[in-house]
């Protein structure tokens, strides 16, 4: 499954600079002056993962293929988007199709990178979006409500649902608060309609503080701001510098990357804690398959039974799920193997009520 990330933010925060270092591309321009970004590019990456590397050799696995992550890289907002401002109901419209917000801001000084708020305050900047998307999903809100309202006259139970959830939702955009605000109160009939308004701003959001070179490995006071602010959103924040992830991203090999990283006091590539950031703010964990063929990763939602997981291999796998075969992964390194595992009675046959674990090495079996 894998997840699809907006990466947002006001121009020349470094958007495009952290695209095309996370992407190992150059599709996005990174340039400096505004909308550079003219379409929105679509990146996918692999998610590194050492289990994956380790349970392959174990396998003796001529192939390993990691699951993926895409980022959409989206034109810079500006004050003004929701009604159109720079380029801003296109890219509002490109924002609703993903998973979750990654929302790159600017953390350093640098007179030769314009601002274009005229200063940096991430605290300010991350208000000016967080405004902008408010204002898109009130006008969608009250839209729908003015369309439903009439609709629900004819007394269908599911619109009036409808209509009460969209009511919700308005409150709390009339008080400034974000559509995500009213989810811990929804009742259960009243969690599909919200899915089904593609609020803006009830994505969840990941911060991502683009720092200086000099400021990777600590961060600096403007980064504590920003972690006092995603703590109080229940959000999620990480700092990186995008122009070391640009300088990595032309290393060729892992030793290279490791010794660059190695220098500068860094124990991992930004990429690295975007993703894990990223798995817990939408709360997906990693299942494997391994064989001689190939090694592969999955994800799949935490929670997820076994059938639902052998979906994500193949539908016709999940209609004619008969039983998964199961070794948890340290059992799989500890004892070399699926043989191994099976002698020591570390592999499990597992039914449909099984909920999956991180790590989880899988076998189904199925009919048809």
């Amino acid at each position: 499954m894998g997840f699809n990330c907006g990466i947002v933010g006001l121009p020349n925060v470094g958007k495009s600079t952290l695209f095309n270092a996370l992407t190992a591309t150059a599709a996005a321009q990174a340039a400096n002056f505004p909308f550079c970004t003219i379409e929105p590019n679509v990146g996918r990456v692999a998610v590194p993962d050492a289990r994956l590397d380790k349970i392959a050799t174990i396998g003796k696995s001529a192939q390993i293929v990691p699951t993926q992550l895409e980022f959409v890289d989206i034109a810079g907002l500006v004050k003004g988007a929701s009604k159109g401002e720079g380029l801003g109901n296109q890219f509002l419209a490109n924002i609703r199709e993903t998973d979750a917000i990654v929302h790159v801001l600017r953390c350093f000084d640098d007179e030769n990178v314009i601002h274009v708020e005229g200063s940096v305050d991430p605290i300010r900047d991350a208000e000016v979006i967080e405004t902008e998307l408010m204002l898109a999903d009130l006008e969608s809100v009250e839209r729908q409500i003015v369309s439903t309202t009439k609709k629900a006259k004819s007394g269908d139970k599911d619109i009036k649902i409808q209509l009460a959830v969209m009511e919700k939702v308005k409150v709390a955009l009339d008080a400034g608060q974000p559509a995500r605000v009213v989810v811990p109160n929804l009742a259960e009939d009243e969690k599909k309609p919200f899915a089904m308004l593609q609020l803006l701003t009830s994505k969840p959001i990941l911060y991502v503080c683009n720092v200086s070179e000099a400021d990777a490995a600590t961060g600096n006071e403007w980064t504590k701001k920003v972690a006092d602010m995603a703590k109080a959103q229940g959000a999620q924040h990480v700092v990186i510098s995008a122009a070391i992830e640009s300088e990595i991203a032309q290393l060729g090999s892992e030793e290279e990357k490791e010794e660059f990283l190695s220098t500068l006091n860094l124990e991992e590539a930004g990429l690295n804690k975007i993703i894990r950031a990223g798995y817990t703010l939408l709360g997906l964990q990693t299942y494997f398959t391994v064989g001689p063929k190939e090694a592969r990763a999955w994800t799949v939602l935490k929670g997820a039974r076994a059938p639902q997981a052998a979906g994500e291999i193949h539908s016709d796998i999940e209609r004619g799920f008969i039983r998964a075969e199961v070794i948890a992964y340290d059992d799989f390194v500890a004892l070399n193997g699926e043989q191994g595992a099976k002698d020591a009675g570390k592999m499990r046959v597992e039914g449909k009520e099984y909920v999956v674990q991180d790590g989880d090495i899988m076998l189904f079996r199925h009919s048809g």
